[in-house]
């Protein structure tokens, strides 16, 4: 975590963050810390860490953030240029494994691009069928 102080609460949302394959809400974060963690102080933290690059944030389709390790969604480093998708059964939110390549006008620099979709999970998909 850098030069930053290392929290036991950043150790708290650190240990949520790694436990779990997709990207979290911040509800899930009140959920799990109850009353060790307040609001605030998880906003600072997750903030805190995608300014450090150890999440990424992901917003949604329907205007929620989620939050979701960097090098978990992406291997060994983030890239900005993939799909977000949200399980309109299951709610998960998952990084996709692929980049996305978008060809923009030549005088057009894109350091980042929010791609997100929604519909339904593999997992849920097989469960209808």
């Amino acid at each position: 975590m850098g030069n930053k102080r290392n929290t036991k609460s950043k150790q708290q949302v650190l240990e949520i963050l790694k436990t779990e394959k997709g990207a979290l809400c911040h509800e899930v974060f009140q959920d799990r810390l109850r009353d060790s963690v307040d609001r605030a102080t998880i906003y600072r933290i997750l903030n805190s860490f995608c300014d450090d690059g150890i999440v990424h944030r992901i917003i949604s389709d329907e205007g929620k953030q989620y939050f979701a390790l960097s090098q978990v969604c992406c291997a060994k480093e983030h890239r900005h240029h993939h799909f977000h998708f949200r399980c309109l059964k299951c709610k998960r939110v998952s990084c996709m494994p692929e980049e996305l390549m978008i060809d923009f006008p030549k005088s057009y620099h894109v350091v980042q691009l929010n791609a997100f979709a929604s519909g339904y999970c593999p997992n849920c998909v097989e469960k209808e069928e």
